[in-house]
């Protein structure tokens, strides 16, 4: 992890100074100067999931600086809470998303949602299947990401993005939104795994079924991404107005909460 670290830091160092393309931090930062689409995987591998790294279409990478207002009042804010099932794994072994799920927020109410199976291309694991009752056949007639990966784009880039253990649907989308669009979605990212964390310090557990019950959310249906992206959207509700109440009213200041150290 630190080696990851210090090679980001270089890349940021980079950045700072301007635009920089894909194969330029693959030479620069990794040292890769070969095979082309090798060297632009292991820089969105490095970059891809770090939240102060941007890149357009055409490979050219910048620094984050668009997105939400982090003055903007939370109320004021569209968040867009998701869920992705998928094969299992990591998308660095090849596991895909089987199914994703988008609850927009905006005002403390949904303003709309999206939800979608997807063909991953590959056999889903039984004891996958068994947990989320998604099963090959479901997903053989359903689209493959890239046909959808426009409007989900569209659906999460500027907003807010939501989930429960964030880095892990994060990590599965970007990776499959760089492959499909050459870009990622901009925007701050909140992980309501951290948020309990921090604002429900008291609560043994803080799995996504411990929330909701401790919060008397339901579950349309569990392990599925639009039941569980309405429930941990429920979750966060719950979980923002506490925030609120310990005197986060904007970006800025919920996530000087959510960092600060010690439980309070």
């Amino acid at each position: 992890m630190k080696g990851h670290l210090s090679l980001a830091g270089r890349a940021a160092a980079i950045l700072q100074g301007g635009a920089a393309h894909t194969l330029d931090l693959a030479r620069e930062v990794l040292g890769l100067s070969g095979n082309a689409g090798a060297a632009s995987s292991a820089v969105f591998t490095l970059l891809g999931a770090d939240p102060r790294f941007r890149v357009d279409r055409e490979g050219w990478w910048s620094l984050v600086g668009d997105g939400p207002d982090p003055a903007e009042e939370l109320n004021r804010l569209t968040f867009a809470v998701v869920d992705v099932e998928t094969t299992g794994g990591s998308p660095e072994r090849g596991h895909r998303i089987t199914e994703v799920a988008v609850v927009e927020m905006r005002g403390g109410g949904v303003a709309g949602e999206f939800q979608a199976l997807v063909n991953p291309g590959r056999p889903i694991p039984p004891r996958i299947s068994r947990l989320t009752g998604i099963t090959d056949r479901m997903v053989a007639g359903a689209p493959y990401f890239h046909e959808m990966a426009q409007e989900l784009f569209m659906r999460l880039d500027g907003r807010v993005l939501v989930a429960h253990n964030a880095p892990f649907d994060w990590r599965f989308l970007s990776r499959q939104l760089a492959d499909a669009l050459g870009c990622v979605p901009q925007g701050a990212r909140l992980c309501t795994l951290q948020m309990a964390r921090r604002l429900a310090p008291g609560l043994a557990r803080k799995n996504l079924d411990a929330l909701a019950s401790h919060f008397g959310v339901p579950f349309l249906s569990r392990h599925r991404a639009h039941g569980d992206a309405l429930a941990t959207a429920q979750v966060f509700s719950y979980l923002l107005d506490e925030a609120r109440s310990r005197g986060a009213h904007d970006l800025t200041s919920l996530l000087r909460l959510l960092q600060r150290k010690g439980s309070s």
